[in-house]
């Protein structure tokens, strides 16, 4: 009987992604990795099987770091999906965050925590974010949760 395997508690293989994802320092070194199994002798292939992205995009990122070198395995600007929100919206995020408890909404807490905020805006703007994105987004806003205070401006 072969060993056990080990198991991950409390994150989904997509919430991991996700994070890998969220910070640009983190994609790079994603992106430095695969340029690295590519010179180390693994083919453009076996890397995409392993990071679960296209062959092509692993070529991709070979020749810009060939290229352009570490500059080239970040993301240029307008690269990307669209946020769902517009600015206007964003701003009315902020301005419920920091202005306005949850109670004024008809949610029983006094005070935003990430999921009942991933909730309110779900519901409001018709949007599928996921536990992952919200705090990303509250980011974006310029909003942090300081203990005690709750959702503050940064």
């Amino acid at each position: 009987m072969g060993k056990p395997v080990l198991k991950i508690k409390g994150y989904a293989a997509e919430d991991i992604r996700s994070l890998l994802h969220s910070d640009p320092v983190l994609s790079v070194a994603t992106r430095l990795n695969m340029v690295y199994q590519v010179a180390a002798g693994l083919s453009s292939r076996q890397v995409a099987k392993i990071y679960g992205v296209s062959f092509k995009q692993v070529i991709n990122w070979v020749h810009r770091f060939e290229n352009e070198g570490i500059e080239g395995l970040y993301d240029l600007p307008g690269r990307g999906r669209k946020s769902i929100l517009s600015l206007s919206d964003l701003e009315d995020i902020r301005d419920v965050v920091l202005n306005c408890p949850p109670d004024e909404f008809g949610y029983s807490q006094k005070r935003w925590s990430g999921p009942l905020l991933l909730e309110w805006i779900n519901k409001k703007y018709n949007t599928q974010y996921r536990s992952s994105q919200i705090y990303k987004l509250l980011d974006r806003i310029g909003v942090e949760f300081k203990r005690q205070a709750g959702y503050v401006a940064k």
